[in-house]
C-alpha cells in the first residue's frame, strides 16, 4: 500500500508514542494491580449496623453488591466474595446476629445469603426456598437462629441460621412480602407487610397468619418498626405515608403531619428514646419525629439526593445515623439527622458503561453511566473522580469520546444526542444539528482529521460532521442497519470506516458514502463490540452471539477466535492493546474479563480480586497502554495499571 506524506507522518509519531511508552511500561513493571474505586456513591438500599460493634456497619446496593465499613461509614471496601451474579444485581435487606454479630445474613434479588465470618465470604443458603427473590429478613432478638424471610413468594421461616427453609404462608392472602417486623418482647408475635395486601399478624411464630389492616387507606408497604418499649406499638412505612397502632395491628391511624412526600422507603426509631423516629422518603429526603409521629419536620441538610432508600442508626450513640441515598451513596449524621455529610470513600456501587482515557494525558480519564450518573472526570489515574455534567439534559451517557489532538475537545453520545466540551468536560453544550434521531449511541473520530466525526444512533443509522459536531449528515447508503451501537475508524486509512448494528457487520471505504454488508463468516447478525488491530488495521475483532470473531483481510471474512472462553460467558466488550496489539481483552456483564496473548487464538479469565465482574466496558490509553480500565455495572470503574504477562490482582484504585 502507498501512503501519502500525511499518512507516513502518523504512522512516525504513533512509532514514537509507542516506543516511549514501551519504555514507561518498562520503568514499571512489576506493579501487576487491578485498582478499583470510583466514581464514588451508587445507589444504596439496604443499610446494618453490628449492635455490639457499631462502627462495623454493611451496605447492601443495587447491582453493586455488598460494601463493608469499620470505621462508621469513613471508609468502605467491597465485600462479595461468594455472592453470585444474580446475588449482585441487588442486595435488598441485611441483617447482623445481635448476639454472634459475626454471623451477617444478605437478602438478594438472587436468594438468601449467609456470612459466618462478618462478611468476609457469603454462601447461599436457598434451601428450601421456592422463591429465592428475598425483600426483608427479620430476626428473632432472643433466640436469633429463627430467621424470617420475606420474598415476593411468600413467608419462609429457618431455625438454623437459614441452613435450611420452610414455607410458612397460611392466612397470607398476599404473598408479596416487602416489610417484617418481630415482636423483641414476645417473639413468638410477628408482623409482615405486604405490596398491596397491607399488613398481616401471627401469633405463632408464622404457622398462621391474620390481616390487621383496619385503618390502613394505603397498603402498599415498605417497611414495618415495633417501639422496642411499647410493643403493641408499631409503625408502616407505606407508598402513602405513615400509619401507627397502639394496640398491636388491630386500628391503625395516619401519622403524617408534616410529612410534605409521602412515598416512605424506609423507618428507623431511636431505640434509647422510642418517640423519636426518622423516616426515608422517595423525593422529599429524611424527615423526624420527636413526638411518636404525631407530626414531622423534614432534616435533609447536606443531602445531594432526596431520594433515600435506607436507614440506620446506631444503637449504642442514636445520634448517629446512615441514610441510603439513590445515586449518592450513604450519608452520615452525627447530630440526629441535623446535618448530613457524604460518607463515600472507597464505596464505588456506579453503574459505567462508557469509558475514554484522554489520549494526551495518561493520568485524565472519562466516565459515563446510564440512568441519573452522568459524566465523571478523574485526572489522577483514577485516584478521585469528579462529576461533570454541567450544561448536560441527558441521564444517559452511551459513549465518550476525546479529540486525539486536542483533548480539551470531548464527545459524548447520550439519550439526549450529542453533547460537546471545548474544556475538558467542564461545561458541555448540545450538538445536534442535522441530527434527525436523536438517540445516540457511539461516536468515533477520524484520528488525522478530528474535525470529522461519525455517530452511531437508535433507530437513524449513522451521521457524520466534517466541522466538529457543527452540523451532522446522514450517511446511510447501503447502510440497512437502523440501530448502529459500534463504529471504528482505521487509524492509517480513514476513509475506512467499520460499523455494528442491526443486521451485523458493515464497512464503508469512502468515509462512509456508502457502505457494503461484512458479515462473512459470523453465525448471526447480532455483533456486540467491534475493535481494529492499531498496527495492522486490516486486522479486526468482533463480538457477536457472545463469541469473539476475527478478520485478517478488513472484514472480508470472519473466522471463530473463542478457544477458551466459557459457552455461556457472552463476550460483549472488547479492548486490544496498542502497545502489543496481538494482546487484548474480552469483557462480559456475566463474568468479569479474559486476556489473549496471541491475537485471540487462546483466550485464559482475567479477574483475580475483581469484585464486581459485570464489566460493560473496556478501554485503554494510547497515552499509557500499560493501563487497562474496565467500566462495570455496580462496581464503577476498575483499572490495572501493568499488563505485562504475570498475575494481575484487583485493588480499590484509591489504594494505589
Amino acid at each position: 500500500m502507498i501512503r501519502s506524506p500525511l499518512q507516513n507522518r502518523t504512522l512516525l509519531i504513533l512509532l514514537s508514542v509507542l516506543l516511549v511508552l514501551s519504555q514507561a511500561g518498562i520503568a514499571t513493571a512489576g506493579v501487576n494491580l487491578w485498582t478499583s474505586s470510583g466514581p464514588e456513591g451508587g445507589i444504596v438500599i439496604a443499610l446494618a449496623v453490628d449492635p455490639q460493634t457499631p462502627s462495623t456497619l454493611f451496605a447492601g446496593t443495587e447491582e453493586g453488591g455488598i460494601f463493608k465499613s469499620t470505621d462508621g461509614g469513613g471508609s468502605w471496601y467491597a465485600a462479595n466474595t461468594g455472592l453470585t451474579l444474580a446475588a449482585l444485581w441487588d442486595v435488598y435487606a441485611l441483617a447482623i446476629d445481635p448476639i454472634s454479630p459475626g454471623n451477617v445474613y444478605a437478602g438478594t434479588q438472587g436468594g438468601f445469603f449467609r456470612s459466618t465470618n462478618g462478611g468476609g465470604s457469603w454462601q447461599a443458603a436457598d434451601t428450601g426456598l421456592t422463591e429465592v427473590w428475598t425483600n426483608v429478613i427479620a430476626l428473632n432478638s432472643l433466640t436469633p437462629a429463627t430467621l424470617y424471610a420475606g420474598t415476593v413468594g411468600g413467608m419462609y421461616k429457618s431455625t438454623n441460621s437459614g441452613r435450611d427453609w420452610q414455607a410458612i404462608n397460611t392466612g397470607l392472602t398476599n404473598t408479596n412480602i416487602e416489610a417484617l417486623a418481630v415482636d423483641p418482647h414476645t417473639p413468638t408475635t410477628l408482623y409482615a407487610g405486604t405490596w398491596g395486601g397491607g399488613v398481616f399478624k401471627s401469633t405463632n411464630s408464622g404457622d398462621s397468619w391474620s390481616p390487621c389492616i383496619t385503618g390502613l387507606t394505603n397498603k402498599n408497604l415498605e417497611v414495618l418498626v415495633i417501639n422496642p418499649a411499647a410493643p403493641a406499638t408499631l409503625y408502616a412505612g407505606t407508598t402513602g405515608g405513615v400509619f401507627k397502632s397502639t394496640d398491636g395491628c388491630t386500628n391503625w391511624t395516619p401519622a403524617n403531619t408534616g410529612l410534605t412526600t409521602l412515598w416512605v422507603a424506609a423507618l428507623t426509631i431511636n431505640p434509647q428514646s422510642p418517640g423519636t423516629l426518622y423516616a426515608a422518603t422517595n423525593g422529599g429526603g429524611v424527615f423526624k419525629t420527636t413526638n411518636s409521629g404525631d407530626n414531622w419536620s423534614q432534616t435533609s441538610i447536606g443531602l445531594t439526593s432526596l431520594t433515600t432508600h435506607a436507614l440506620a442508626i446506631d444503637p449504642q450513640t442514636p445520634s448517629s445515623l446512615y441514610a441510603g441515598l439513590w445515586g449518592d451513596g450513604v450519608f452520615k449524621s452525627t447530630n440526629s439527622a441535623g446535618i448530613w455529610s457524604p460518607a463515600n470513600t472507597h464505596l464505588a456501587a456506579t453503574y459505567m458503561q462508557a469509558l475514554a482515557p484522554d489520549p494526551q494525558t495518561p493520568t485524565t480519564i472519562f466516565a459515563g453511566g446510564p440512568d441519573e450518573v452522568g459524566i465523571f472526570i478523574s485526572i489522577d489515574s483514577g485516584d478521585s473522580w469528579t462529576l461533570s455534567s454541567t450544561g448536560m439534559t441527558a441521564a444517559d451517557v452511551r459513549d465518550l469520546a476525546v479529540d486525539p489532538l486536542t483533548s480539551s475537545t470531548v464527545y459524548a453520545a447520550t439519550e439526549d444526542g450529542v453533547f460537546k466540551s471545548t474544556n475538558g468536560g467542564a461545561n458541555w453544550s448540545p450538538a445536534n444539528t442535522g441530527l434527525t434521531t436523536i438517540v445516540a449511541a457511539v461516536l468515533a473520530i477520524n484520528p488525522q482529521v478530528p474535525a470529522t466525526l461519525y455517530v452511531g444512533t437508535s433507530g437513524g443509522g449513522v451521521f457524520k460532521s466534517i466541522d466538529g459536531a457543527g452540523t451532522w449528515t446522514p450517511i446511510n447508503t447501503g447502510l440497512t442497519a437502523t440501530s448502529v451501537w459500534g463504529l471504528v475508524v482505521d487509524p492509517l486509512t480513514p476513509s475506512n470506516i467499520y460499523a455494528i448494528g442491526t443486521g451485523g457487520v458493515f464497512k464503508s471505504i469512502n468515509g462512509g458514502t456508502s457502505w457494503s454488508l461484512a458479515n462473512t463468516g459470523l453465525a448471526s447478525t447480532y455483533p456486540g463490540d467491534l475493535v481494529i488491530n492499531p498496527v495492522t488495521p486490516f486486522t479486526l475483532y468482533v463480538t457477536e452471539s457472545g463469541f469473539v470473531y476475527k478478520s485478517t483481510n478488513s472484514a472480508g471474512n470472519w473466522n471463530l477466535a473463542s478457544t477458551g472462553l466459557p459457552g455461556d460467558w457472552w463476550a460483549s466488550e472488547l479492548a486490544i492493546d496498542p502497545h502489543t496489539p496481538d494482546v487484548l481483552y474480552a469483557g462480559s456483564s456475566q463474568g468479569g474479563v479474559y486476556r489473549s496473548m496471541d491475537g485471540g487464538g487462546s483466550w485464559n479469565p482475567y479477574n483475580t480480586g475483581l469484585s464486581n465482574p459485570k464489566v460493560c466496558a473496556l478501554a485503554i490509553s494510547s497515552a499509557a497502554p500499560s493501563v487497562l480500565y474496565a467500566g462495570t455495572r455496580g462496581g464503577g470503574v476498575f483499572a490495572i495499571y501493568s499488563l505485562e504477562p504475570g498475575i494481575r490482582t484487583y485493588l480499590p484504585l484509591i489504594q494505589r
